[in-house]
């Protein structure tokens, strides 16, 4: 950085811990939310946090909204963005440091990387309105009812899970392309008709809406500060996705590896997803399992272990298409490839349970509440579930499909392969385990 903004001068990472203990009787630092209309649009507070402060840091365009009556020293975030918040707070301590931020710093902003660094009670935040809040005022949507999904260093694919017809959609641009390649996306996954308003710069003086259809946009680019306002209509015919477990499996790509829509939506049942728990998908297949774990809630998060590269590429695919791209896959064969991952919350096993030492592994992984799943198709890897169930209790299932099917001129039942499914919930390490039903209920065994 050169000009008017400093240059970051790094000191050692050992400094960090350091920031969040020191001088614990004030806050380390005042977070102010500053929109479009710039310093007009400040209240008095705000204004004068900035005035005082001795250091000044933010993006160059939010840097470049305040008037030269705020003298502090200049400084302009670097990138990567992550490392550089906790150097900069060790750098800058002990003196009046304000952190500017787009909107409200804590809805999808810098204020919860900064309440992380620094701890939550170091923070003086002084929020500006959001440019969702700003949005919904101009389309007359209710902020409650509106879907908020960011793009913003994220991949477009994420939207994919938000797209139902008649639901309101914002999305938090990433830039002047974005609304093209959200377009795109639109008409991709079967919903050209959707109504797509782009709103620019709210809130300042340059303020402007762009309007079109997905399946017919051709608007230039045009300005960067945007967010996209969809109205989701979907094309007659497109395929109709459910918000709960057992999606059709015409959603996936899949080689026949794959844990068909019936036995998925009880598998998914016995794992019992809730937000912020991570899963484990122990021989992910075409991994619709760890995708439709993630899509119960967008807190939830899922690793798919799966050692055929093919499918494991195919796995990515699959998550993008179905909205849930930061689905963590790992290209490796269980139990090795079990060795350095976090610790989770559920483990489901849907290939590979009579490899030697994998049941272990995921057993010893689960604390108490943690669940695990596995399912078996063969008499061996019954036969190990079984043994399993004796040992360690929990419920054990025999899952059985039949599909109605022509046969001659007539119909009749046609059977799929019983699985058999072992559930087990740990209530504590090396413990007595409870069915799954239990464990999320909190009842007692």
């Amino acid at each position: 950085m050169t000009g008017q903004y400093s240059r970051l001068r790094p000191r050692p990472e050992a400094e960090v811990a350091a920031v969040a203990r020191a001088r614990p009787d004030r806050p380390a630092v005042t977070v102010v939310g500053i929109g479009a209309d710039g310093w007009p649009g400040l209240a008095a507070a705000a204004r004068d946090a900035l005035r005082e402060a001795q250091v000044l840091i933010g993006g160059e365009r939010q840097l470049a909204l305040l008037p030269r009556g705020c003298a502090g020293e200049r400084v302009a975030w670097p990138s990567p963005l992550r490392p550089a918040v906790s150097r900069l707070l060790a750098e800058y301590e002990g003196r009046r440091v304000c952190v500017l931020a787009s909107g409200d710093p804590m809805f999808y902003g810098i204020g919860r990387l900064l309440a992380e660094v620094a701890g939550a009670e170091r923070l003086s935040v002084l929020p500006h309105p959001s440019s969702v809040s700003y949005a919904c005022a101009r389309l007359g949507w209710t902020v409650e009812e509106t879907e908020v999904v960011t793009l913003v260093g994220r991949p477009a694919s994420g939207l994919n899970a938000a797209l139902y017809d008649r639901r309101r959609v914002l999305v938090l641009s990433a830039g002047a392309a974005t609304p093209a390649e959200v377009a795109g996306l639109v008409r991709e996954r079967g919903f050209g008709p959707t109504r797509m308003r782009v709103l620019e710069q709210l809130g300042g003086e340059g303020e402007r809406q762009v309007e079109g259809i997905a399946e017919e946009w051709a608007h230039p680019p045009g300005d960067p500060l945007n967010v996209i306002a969809l109205e989701c209509r979907r094309t007659e015919g497109a395929p109709r996705l459910s918000l709960v477990p057992g999606l059709p499996d015409s959603a996936y790509e899949h080689d026949g590896q794959l844990t068909k829509r019936h036995v998925r939506a009880a598998t998914l049942a016995a794992l019992a997803p809730a937000p912020g728990e991570l899963l484990w998908d122990v021989g992910g297949g075409s991994g619709s399992v760890a995708v439709e774990w993630m899509r119960a809630h967008r807190d939830c998060r899922a690793v798919s272990v799966e050692r055929d590269p093919v499918r494991a590429e195919r796995i990515a695919r699959n998550a993008d298409a179905l909205g849930v791209p930061s689905l963590r896959v790992v290209r490796g064969e269980a139990p090795a490839a079990l060795g350095e991952l976090p610790a989770p919350d559920a483990v489901f096993v849907g290939g590979g349970v009579t490899v030697p030492g994998v049941l272990e592994r995921c057993w010893e992984a689960l604390a108490g509440g943690g669940r695990l799943v596995a399912n078996a198709v063969t008499l061996e890897s019954e036969a190990l579930l079984g043994e399993w169930h004796r040992r360690h209790g929990g419920e054990l299932f025999r899952l059985a499909v039949a599909q109605a099917a022509p046969v001659g001129g007539f119909t009749g039942w046609r059977q799929a392969m019983p699985v058999t499914q072992w559930a087990v919930a740990r209530t504590g390490p090396g413990g007595p385990s409870a069915g799954t039903n239990d464990a999320a209920s909190g009842e007692p065994e």
